[in-house]
């Protein structure tokens, strides 16, 4: 498996969870690469839309599919709600990419995207906040 990850079970609050897959850790690699190389070609400072839509365009000359924008619907009392929820960039039907550009993170984003990855029945999302100096201090990994 890539980047020396276990292929056994993993434990998190005494609870059991399958390993991430090949197929994701790939792209996971490549969303990676994709926001080093928007921030190195944008520097921090801009919108979030501007980062968003070309960090897509780099998942794109990867062969990555993806999806801006896109709604989430909600079930609630036996009723499904289209409105409300949205997530900024959806990578192979498989990872959930929130993007920002702020000074400093909100701790509750990622409870935002452990929701998102609830609802989705995906594990792996990423937070990308490009208002940084350095690129890797703005990328956080979280896996359900």
């Amino acid at each position: 498996m890539l980047n020396n990850h276990k292929v056994s079970k993993t434990r998190r609050n005494n609870m059991i969870f399958k390993p991430i897959t090949e197929k994701e850790e790939l792209i996971a690699k490549k969303i990676v690469d994709a926001a080093y190389k928007v921030h190195k070609k944008l520097g921090p400072g801009l919108l979030e839309k501007i980062y968003e839509v070309c960090f897509c365009y780099e998942l794109s000359k990867n062969d990555l599919k993806n999806r801006r924008q896109v709604n989430i619907p909600i079930l609630y009392d036996g009723i499904t709600f289209d409105e409300g929820l949205r997530i900024d960039v959806l990578v192979e039907e498989l990872i959930i990419c929130e993007i920002k550009s702020v000074e400093k993170m909100n701790p509750v984003w990622e409870a935002q995207i452990l929701s998102y990855l609830k609802l989705t029945g995906k594990r792996l999302g990423f937070i990308i906040n490009f208002n940084v100096p350095l690129i890797k201090d703005g990328i956080k990994r979280i896996i359900l």
